[in-house]
């Protein structure tokens, strides 16, 4: 056991320690750089999934909406509540504006890879859709890549569905016991018994659950920070200004200085938004859109949603209380941010935050499942493995719960997610030419004045794509 240990330790040095988070900042880049800044292009055009227009009429397919509430569900979780009271607490203030920065070239990494993915994916028949990196790398790279995507399912289902459950089972049971007195033996049959009630749903249920509790936890939360903002608006200048000046050097507020904030920053919000890690485009090919670059623009928005504004809304509420102390790293991430929240308002709001917890780890679970059964269907079709898996996730859940030291025996979990990515962003620079050939599609429709664009599958007849998914025709019309 030691032995296998240190070697997913080394992986892990190996990816994250060492190149990836460089790397995914460096074609994060890359990318906004050579499609001339589409993130901020295409900025205001995110907000129209939130309207009905946006839908295609077809009842029984994934909404761009329930996709991208979806994918935000899966997103924000622990890494906007603990994990930016982390980075503040190692590398102070300055590690947000970083958080800020890497979120901002993560919008158009986001937007290429789940573009890619809507655009390779595979009708199922019955109005749903299945796609992702596995499927991209099998229809856009060739079969001669089959065994890319099979390494990349993997990875995926054991990091993701396996490993990241067992945690998120882990942190519902803990809040539940320490805030609500509840037992784990308790919290663990529940959540396991709600899981299963939902992941046997299959993606329509998992995508209505998301559609109502995402934007519950997403708006209750940001409503309790800007009651915190409002309060101590006259604070807030200094607050961004701490930020900044942490971020270049012009103050310390930890040893490290500058350094410490970046590379805090930097490791904290690739974590929080996943932008190239190959986890949110499986959930982005889901949606029923017009245009792959459409779901992209969605999915870039759920980056800005992730880091700009819940991340920023926790920073917000650590700075401006009181409990927050330069170079004290004695305060676990969550106590630090519950602490803070209730120096503003009161001690009910530890339940609060408990309740945001609760909703923010379920959703993630539910998402983590999906993941892992989309892996699975781009390996075999299997449906009886399917079930297993689904039996397998309500048992892990379980032993998260009650049992949190077995949490231990998922140590794979970060390693994996490391090759996971590094598998990701090799497949996204070797199909970038194609997601640009997509992307100028859409910009020439946009300058044309064609208000809502769609794919021609004529235009890219030499592409693997699936004619039943992609038939070109307005669904609008007569």
């Amino acid at each position: 056991m030691e032995f296998i240990q240190s070697f997913f330790g080394l992986i892990e040095d190996l990816t994250w320690g060492w190149a990836l988070i460089p790397f995914l900042v460096i074609i994060g880049v890359f990318f906004t750089v050579v499609t001339g800044f589409v993130q901020f292009r295409f900025f205001t055009r995110m907000f129209r999934v939130l309207s009905s227009k946006n839908q295609t009429g077809d009842p029984n397919a994934i909404s761009a909406r329930e996709a991208l509430l979806l994918s935000v569900g899966g997103r924000v979780g622990g890494g906007n509540i603990a994990g930016v009271a982390v980075a503040i607490t190692l590398g102070g203030p300055g590690a947000v504006f970083w958080m800020w920065a890497v979120a901002l070239v993560g919008m158009c990494t986001s937007l290429i890879e789940c573009s890619l993915a809507q655009l390779y994916k595979r009708s199922e028949g019955d109005g749903t859709y299945r796609g992702g990196p596995a499927r991209s790398i099998i229809h856009g790279l060739g079969k001669d890549y089959r065994w890319l995507a099979v390494l990349y399912a993997v990875c995926l289902i054991a990091s993701f569905a396996f490993g990241f459950n067992a945690f998120q089972g882990n942190t519902v049971a803990g809040a539940a016991e320490e805030s609500l007195g509840i037992g784990r033996l308790w919290t663990g049959i529940g959540l396991t018994a709600v899981t299963g009630l939902i992941v046997f749903g299959g993606i329509h249920r998992i995508a209505k659950v998301a559609d109502v509790i995402v934007p519950i936890m997403a708006i209750g939360y940001i409503a309790m920070a800007l009651l915190v903002i409002l309060l101590n608006i006259t604070e807030v200048p200094g607050a961004i200004y701490t930020i900044v000046a942490n971020a270049f050097g012009l103050e310390e507020a930890v040893g490290g200085g500058m350094g410490a904030a970046l590379a805090q920053g930097l490791r904290r919000g690739l974590f929080s938004n996943e932008a190239g890690l190959g986890s949110a485009p499986n959930v982005a090919a889901t949606a029923d859109v017009r245009h792959p670059i459409s779901q992209g623009i969605t999915q870039s928005f759920s980056v800005f949603i992730d880091t700009i504004i819940i991340c920023t809304c926790t920073a917000l509420i650590i700075l401006l209380g009181d409990v927050y102390t330069p170079g004290d790293e004695g305060v676990d991430g969550i106590v630090l941010t519950q602490q803070s929240l209730v120096s503003h308002l009161g001690g009910w709001t530890s339940y609060f935050l408990t309740l945001a917890i609760l909703l923010f780890a379920f959703s993630s679970i539910i998402y983590n499942y999906y993941l892992g059964e989309n892996a699975l269907t781009s390996m075999t079709g299997n449906t009886a493995a399917i079930q297993v898996l689904r039996v397998l996730v309500m048992g892990v859940v379980f032993l998260g719960a009650t049992a949190p030291g077995a949490t231990a025996v998922f140590f794979f979990s970060d390693p994996l997610m490391g090759i996971l990515a590094v598998v990701n962003l090799l497949a996204l620079m070797m199909l970038f030419p194609t997601a640009k050939r997509i992307l100028d599609d859409f910009k020439e429709q946009v300058g044309a004045g064609v208000a809502r664009p769609i794919l021609d599958p004529d235009k890219f007849a030499d592409l693997d794509i699936d004619r039943t998914a992609w038939t070109g025709k307005d669904p609008d019309a007569d």
